[in-house]
């Protein structure tokens, strides 16, 4: 997506036509006042989490008080102006306080909650979407994730919008601290081609030059504007207060800013340490500045010295204000606001300040500052002042219409086509959307497909040559007159592919936005992103995060395993089917077939875009198999028990005539290799049942199920594992031999688990099985094992 001028100026044009934001710029004093409200609210939420309630256990309950502090001006200015009801706000993790107790000023939180942050079923450590019981609108709390949030989630906007409309315009904003941009993924995500035209986009850098354990050394910000101007942000920096520049205007001032710009960050915090004595000897240094700034400085009394050395530009509301009217959206904008971590509390500007709490003595002044009752700390504005008038004026301006959910249309579950010769369950993929096209063009129409620079390469090509590639604006395909080109890049505001560059973790949160707009605007999608499954696990973590969120989506792996045998080991996934039993919110499948591929694919496509939806994760491969070899049934209602069992988590691919000596059980790609020893054991006189594993996951949820551990069917144990067929089991996968190893509990049985435990080689496909010990001739020597 190149700059869409186009796109961002109708963005402008409609944030003018809603309600003005604020009406009128609000008067300074009475800003100031909910401003010292929220830094008491902020400040007690913790205290009382800390002090307030019960503990024998001993722990910690903690919280952020000089991390909240230092966002209160930055988002008090925000929500009691500049919001409108269509922005969308993430908020730094730390910060959670600060939101709770601004919606708690706008009627969005009952008084009942400030007392429960990190409470079971209470106020949540970090802003949640699904678990806070007041507005949230991105969930934070893993470095970075919440900072490039908004950037995807102002695109799936664009995407709904243009499609289906409903989902209107509005800015996104990130609130995040200075030491969130040593996340790597920020500039993964900045460098992205999408990005730049996204001038719906703000972020605001609470620039308090701490991280956790210390003030960072250097002073890096004017390296940091620089970058975000290289990536076509507009950057607007706000280092200081209205104070300190009238300062700078007097006599001896222009060397008070030198002096200023060019202290450390750690010689600047301990000044804020320092009684006034201790200030005015330190604060002239030793160079050529010290004279002028001591005269203009001896004019100052203590109270206006130690008042102006703390004011910065993200402590002065006028010049956030400022800041805030000066965003033009025509392109993303960065607000680079310089803070004091904990300002306006008494441990301000102390290194060691992060999870610091406030003494009993130290919350009775705070109290007193703030104009606050310490015996009544919930107590609201009273009625009829300037305060309580702007608190309400803002809730009406940022009151939300409901959006009437949609639900997602019906998914087929079968095409009615059996797959003979030979495929591979990656070329599923892509004639399954195919199908899904030509067959339920309505469904069809919700699926959008993500990722990063992989299309052709995972059998993508097809469904974008059908379906097009998202832009905001038509594009030119300079190739569509070449008779070589086989994939057509058609890009158009109809498109259903977007392409982002190689970075997993862009692909992933994009992945998670597309998956929340059933909840955000109910326009459900049916997003799938596709991957090269051993990056599956750098994805993993904001993916994860995306489904904590509400977004529901399908991650599909492809290719996997060892089975990729002439790549080598840097692309030879191992520990991936385990993590598809372990991560929350999302079912996972590893088909052997490409007619359990569609089945399995099409069960995920029906379980998103719904309140008690999943996402969903498929592990595929590129090895080529017979697909005789599934022997699918000819009989209709053979043919639908296979489809059930197959998204069910397994079926029985081959059952000896009597009771089995032993079973065997296999995933995906290996499945072929358990025929073949199932073959060769029954030349040996030995009968064995052959299971074909479609989905660890739903088996181990079954089993839990069935001990009364979780909830959901279990039938599939009975059908595919009958208490009668009991024998020992030799399980095998492409993949980490743990993941199948509770099936003997099943029964009860002996097994042997062939896996993945070693990094791979590169090399033939046979060589490379008898490497890791999971070819036929492994298979048959651990049943004979087992018999024997």
């Amino acid at each position: 997506m190149r700059n869409d001028t186009r796109a961002s100026s109708e963005a402008t044009s409609a944030r003018s036509a809603l309600p003005a934001p604020g009406a009128g710029r609000p008067d300074t004093t009475t800003l100031h006042a909910i401003s010292r409200r929220v830094l008491w609210l902020a400040t007690a939420i913790v205290d009382a989490a800390n002090r307030g309630r019960p503990d024998d256990t001993g722990m910690k309950i903690g919280g952020h008080q000089a991390s909240s502090a230092s966002m209160v001006d930055i988002m008090t200015a925000l929500w009691f102006h500049e919001l409108a009801a269509t922005d969308r706000v993430s908020v730094k993790p730390h910060a959670s306080p600060v939101l709770h107790a601004i919606n708690y000023l706008l009627g969005d939180l009952d008084v009942s909650y400030l007392d429960t942050l990190r409470s079971f079923g209470g106020l949540q450590s970090y802003p949640s979407r699904t678990k806070d019981p007041d507005t949230v609108d991105y969930s934070t709390g893993s470095v970075g994730i919440g900072a490039t949030a908004p950037l995807w989630g102002a695109i799936s906007r664009r995407y709904v919008d243009g499609r289906f409309g409903g989902a209107g315009t509005g800015r996104q904003y990130a609130l995040l601290g200075d030491a969130e941009l040593d996340e790597g993924a920020i500039w993964e995500a900045l460098r992205d081609p999408m990005v730049p035209g996204l001038g719906e986009v703000v972020w605001i850098v609470d620039v308090n030059r701490q991280s956790l354990d210390r003030v960072v050394a250097g002073n890096a910000t004017d390296r940091l504007a620089g970058m975000f101007d290289a990536a076509g942000w507009q950057v607007v920096t706000l280092k200081y207060g209205r104070l300190l520049r009238e300062l700078f205007a007097r006599p001896g001032g222009d060397a008070l800013r030198t002096r200023l710009d060019a202290m450390s960050n750690p010689e600047y915090q301990r000044l804020l340490r320092c009684a006034p004595g201790q200030l005015r000897e330190r604060l002239p240094g030793t160079g050529p500045a010290r004279e002028p700034v001591s005269r203009l400085i001896a004019d100052l009394d203590d109270e206006e010295l130690h008042t102006a050395l703390r004011d910065l530009g993200g402590h002065d509301l006028g010049a956030l204000l400022d800041a805030y009217a000066s965003i033009d959206d025509t392109r993303p904008t960065a607000i680079l606001a310089y803070t004091v971590k904990g300002h306006g509390l008494p441990t301000e500007g102390h290194p060691q300040n992060h999870s610091s709490l406030l003494t009993a003595d130290q919350m009775r002044d705070l109290a007193a500052c703030s104009g606050t009752d310490p015996g009544r700390p919930w107590e609201l504005f009273p009625e009829g002042s300037a305060e309580a008038a702007l608190c309400a004026a803002a809730a009406e301006r940022l009151r939300r219409g409901e959006h009437e959910a949609r639900r997602p249309p019906a998914v087929p579950e079968d095409f009615g086509r059996t797959p003979t010769g030979t495929g591979t369950t990656q070329q599923a993929l892509g004639r399954t959307l195919l199908d899904l096209n030509r067959r339920a063009p309505e469904t069809a129409d919700r699926v959008v497909t993500v990722s990063p620079d992989v299309s052709s390469t995972t059998n993508l090509g097809g469904w974008i040559n059908k379906a097009g590639v998202w832009s905001p604006t038509e594009g030119t395909d300079w190739f569509a007159d070449d008779a070589e080109t086989i994939l057509h890049w058609r890009e158009r505001p109809t498109g259903r592919h977007l392409e982002l560059g190689i970075a997993e973790t862009n692909l992933v949160g994009l992945l998670g936005e597309l998956g929340a707009t059933w909840s955000r605007w109910g326009q459900p999608l049916l997003p799938i992103g596709v991957l090269y499954d051993p990056f599956v696990n750098r994805a993993l973590e904001p993916w994860s995060f995306g489904i904590y969120a509400g977004g529901q989506s399908i991650l599909v792996g492809t290719p996997s395993g060892v089975t990729l045998a002439p790549e080598g080991g840097a692309h030879q996934s191992i520990t991936t089917p385990s993590l598809g039993i372990e991560q929350p919110g999302c079912l996972s499948y590893e088909p052997a077939f490409v007619l359990d591929t569609e089945w399995c694919l099409l069960a995920a496509l029906g379980q998103l875009g719904r309140p008690a939806g999943s996402s969903a994760y498929l592990r595929l491969s590129t090895r080529p198999v017979d697909q005789t070899l599934a022997a699918v049934p000819d009989d209709p209602a053979a043919r639908e028990r296979r489809r059930r069992q197959v998204v069910a988590g397994a079926y029985t691919l081959r059952r000896h005539q009597a009771p089995p000596e032993v079973t065997l059980a296999a995933v995906g790609a290996m499945v072929p290799e358990a025929l073949g020893a199932a073959d060769r054991l029954a030349g040996l006189g030995i009968g064995a049942d052959v299971v074909c594993v479609t989905s660890p996951d739903l088996l181990f949820r079954a089993l839990q199920a069935r001990r009364g551990l979780g909830q959901g069917p279990h039938g599939i144990l009975d059908r595919v594992f009958p208490a009668e067929r009991a024998a020992p089991l030799v399980t095998v996968l492409d993949g980490h031999p743990h993941t199948l190893a509770f099936l003997a509990t099943v029964n009860n049985v002996p097994v042997t688990t062939l896996g993945v435990t070693r990094f791979g080689q590169a090399g033939a496909l046979k060589d490379v099985y008898r490497h890791h010990g999971i070819g036929t001739d492994d298979i048959v020597a651990a049943a004979l094992d087992l018999v024997d």
